[in-house]
């Protein structure tokens, strides 16, 4: 026996071992409950700071994006808009000028119409005028006998019944009627009476009206002696191979054969 063993001893007794492991594990366990809610305090903490901090950039960033989507929708719009309008320029510009054009093509299909009326009116008034002259020569020709025939009507009758009119009457130098004439005084004349102001020479009227062949002259032609240009004689046809004409100054204003004296052309005046 220990001298020490009658004292008393202070020490606390032992803590067993398993005791000492649930009691660390406890303590393990609270340490780590705190620890994460510490953890979790901590970020808690934290998070309204930066919430706080990225919002207005966040914001900021936003607003710029609407901003320019709604600066490339406004000019979408407007492009849509300038589009639209010249696209409805261009159809209207074709549409006017489709109808200028129609508009021109019938006003040069009405003017060629006018233009091939008024061009059938003056071949069928040229023609009428024609056969009119025919007639009033055939006329002419069968009265061809007679002295002095009743006036005819018409622009050849008026000229062959005025030249016989003035058959018998006397032949001058320079003479213009009415009682005395020369060759071309009687024909300028005669041809007066139809409206027609034929030149005063021979050598003038041998070029005036349309040349015609002596094979195919016509009652009221005029004939000449001579060169065209030059002719020193003129007399008018009146039918049957005759003509009248103011001859000379032994004859006088007469009508004669053409076998006997024939002429170097004719024109037609009328």
């Amino acid at each position: 026996m220990s001298h020490t063993a009658h004292i008393p001893s202070h020490r606390k007794p032992r803590r067993s071992a398993s005791k000492m492991a649930l009691r660390a594990g406890v303590t393990g366990g609270v340490l780590s409950t705190l620890a994460v809610a510490g953890a979790s305090g901590a970020a808690n903490a934290a998070e309204p700071v930066t919430q706080t901090m990225e919002l207005p950039t966040l914001t900021a960033d936003l607003s710029t994006q609407v901003a320019q989507s709604a600066d490339a929708t406004q000019q979408a719009a407007a492009n849509y808009q300038l589009k639209a309008e010249r696209d409805e320029a261009f159809a209207k510009a074709a549409d006017q000028a489709k109808k200028d054009q129609l508009a021109a093509e019938k006003k040069a299909e009405a003017k060629k119409k006018a233009e091939a009326a008024a061009k059938a009116k003056a071949e069928r008034e040229a023609a009428e005028q024609a056969a009119s002259r025919s007639s009033e020569r055939t006329t002419l020709a069968s009265a061809s006998s007679e002295t002095v025939a009743a006036p005819a009507s018409g622009s050849v009758g008026a000229v062959i019944s005025f030249l016989k009119a003035q058959v018998g009457d006397a032949y001058v130098m320079g003479g213009t009627g009415p009682n005395s004439w020369d060759c071309s005084g009687l024909t300028q004349a005669a041809f007066k009476q139809a409206g027609v102001d034929l030149p005063r020479t021979s050598q003038q009227q041998s070029t005036f009206g349309t040349p015609v062949s002596l094979s195919n002259i016509q009652v009221g032609d005029l004939l000449y002696w001579g060169g065209a240009g030059s002719a020193y004689h003129v007399g008018v046809y009146i039918g049957n191979g005759q003509y009248l004409d103011a001859a000379n100054p032994s004859k006088g204003v007469v009508i004669q054969d053409l076998s006997g004296y024939p002429a170097s052309g004719a024109v037609r005046v009328l």
